[in-house]
């Protein structure tokens, strides 16, 4: 599949992935000590949901859409506020016309302390986003492939943070690459947190680099999915997981108490369901 941000910007896949991004932020606030996110597949950074690309697909309606227009229980209002205010922030008229990638989220929940390290090969796409955060001392942008980014900035000066890697799995070998990548980072910085995003279409690839964590000695790993139905390598995307190394410890049951909701009010058909599973214990 092709997963080019700009086309799925805000969809189904993006809820998830947001979400837990902005409850890692507000987990590495708890200390007052700085932290640094590097962000391997950064994109443009934020979209517009007029354009030309994300018309032709308005999977922005399926994902975001949904939850705007759904009343969220007090359990998990406080979870997903975060990431809610910091799209409100960038549609302060009510209509959502701008939804934020992971860097302007990110970069919108940083203290004055944290930093920003934003890497994308798209030559169109780095251009946009180096454009966008020109002249912000908290942020750089690096024109550079993002399994690379993992060998040449981990780790990070202030030893604390994540890596979020999210590639648009456009090659066939997307998920083996992010395993070595992965595997390889990790040994240099075994103490990080990693969140990778992966569509479900793949359920074998998906295996195949849990297997691959657990012989290379990785520890403490999380799977978390959401599907809003039954997808497959022939479907279109119902559904992605997220795997964590190192997570915080209070992720595992904030998503417990997110997904059940995310599945109520996001769901497209048969084969519905969520997943928060321990795959490797610390």
């Amino acid at each position: 599949m092709n997963y080019r941000h700009a086309y799925h910007a805000g969809n189904i896949g993006d809820v998830l992935k947001h979400i837990v991004l902005t409850r890692l932020i507000v987990y590495f606030q708890r200390k007052d000590k700085p932290f640094r996110v590097l962000d391997t597949h950064a994109g443009i950074g934020q979209y517009d949901l007029k354009s030309t690309e994300t018309l032709k697909t308005g999977e922005w309606q399926q994902g975001i859409g949904k939850v705007l227009a759904a009343d969220a229980p007090a359990s998990v209002a406080p979870l997903i506020a975060p990431w809610l205010d910091a799209i409100r922030h960038l549609n302060p008229s009510g209509d959502l016309t701008v939804y934020p990638g992971s860097p302007s989220l990110t970069r919108q929940m940083l203290r004055k302390t944290d930093r920003l390290s934003l890497t994308e090969l798209h030559p169109a796409d780095f251009k946009t986003l180096s454009a966008h955060f020109e002249g912000d001392y908290q942020v750089k942008t690096i024109h550079l492939d993002g399994w690379m980014a993992m060998g040449s900035f981990l780790p990070p000066k202030e030893k604390r943070g994540f890596v979020l890697v999210d590639p648009a799995y456009e090659e066939t070998d997307e998920f083996d690459r992010m395993t070595q990548a992965v595997s390889k980072a990790y040994r240099k910085w075994a103490s990080g947190t990693y969140a990778l995003w992966y569509p479900m279409k793949d359920a074998k690839a998906i295996n195949r680099m849990h297997e691959a964590f657990e012989l290379s000695g990785i520890r403490d790993v999380l799977a978390i999915e959401l599907n809003v139905g039954k997808s497959g390598p022939d479907t279109r995307m119902l559904g992605s997981g997220m795997t964590l190394i190192n997570p915080p410890f209070t992720l595992a049951d904030e998503m417990r108490t997110v997904l059940p909701w995310l599945c109520d009010i996001l769901h497209q058909g048969p084969g519905t369901s969520w997943q928060v599973n321990q795959l490797i214990a610390e």
